[in-house]
C-alpha cells in the first residue's frame, strides 16, 4: 500500500488521464517502466548528481523510456525537472492499486509466524475472496513476535488473528477481573 501522498495524487492524476483516453493498460505499462528505470541505483545516482547537465540528464530519461506513452514520458520529465524522480517507483505502484480497484482486485497483506506454504497461501486467498467479493492479490511476511495465527491487512482493513494480540486481550480481561 502506497503511504507517500504525493505519489498517490500522481498516480491518481495519471490514472484519470489514461482512463479519459482508454489506455489504463499502456499506462501501467509505462510507468511500470519509469518506475524501474528510476529505480535503478545507477540511474538515480545519475539523476541526482551534480555531474550531468539536465539536458543530459533528460536525453537519459528519454532514451530509457523510449517507446512509452508520450504523456508518462511527459511525467518522467517533470519528476526529472522537480528533483522527485524517487516518486516514479511509488507512482507506478500507486497506479496499479488504482487500475486493481477499478478491476475489483484487492491487495492483501499476510503476515503469520512463520512462512505459508503453497497450500496455506491458496486457502487464505481463497477465504479472503469470500470475505471481499472480487480477486485477491497476496503478499506474504514473516514476523516471528505474532507468535502464531495471521494478521491480514486489505485496504485499509486489519483482521488481526493473531496469538500475540489474543494473548494480549486475555491478560486485559485477567487484569480487569483482579481489580
Amino acid at each position: 500500500m502506497i503511504r507517500d501522498v504525493a505519489a498517490k495524487r500522481y498516480a491518481e492524476a495519471a490514472y484519470l488521464l489514461a482512463r479519459e483516453d482508454g489506455k489504463e493498460e499502456a499506462w501501467s505499462q509505462g510507468l511500470s517502466e519509469m518506475g524501474a528505470l528510476f529505480a535503478d541505483e545507477q540511474v538515480r545516482m545519475l539523476l541526482e548528481g551534480k555531474r550531468l547537465p539536465p539536458a543530459e540528464k533528460t536525453r537519459l530519461v528519454e532514451r530509457g523510456l523510449a517507446g512509452v506513452d508520450p504523456l508518462v514520458l511527459n511525467l518522467a520529465r517533470l519528476l526529472l525537472r522537480r528533483g522527485r524522480t524517487s516518486l516514479g517507483p511509488h507512482i507506478a505502484e500507486a497506479f496499479q492499486e488504482l487500475l486493481d480497484e477499478a478491476k475489483g482486485v484487492s491487495h492483501a497483506t499476510v503476515t503469520s509466524a512463520v512462512p505459508l506454504t503453497k497450500e496455506d497461501e491458496r486457502a487464505v486467498e481463497r477465504r479472503l475472496r469470500e470475505i471481499t467479493g472480487g480477486e485477491v492479490t497476496l503478499e506474504t511476511e514473516v514476523d516471528e513476535s505474532i507468535l502464531g495465527g495471521l494478521v491480514v491487512r486489505i485496504g485499509d482493513r486489519l483482521i488481526d488473528g493473531s496469538t500475540r494480540s489474543r494473548l494480549l486481550a486475555l491478560k486485559r480481561r485477567l487484569a480487569g477481573a483482579a481489580t
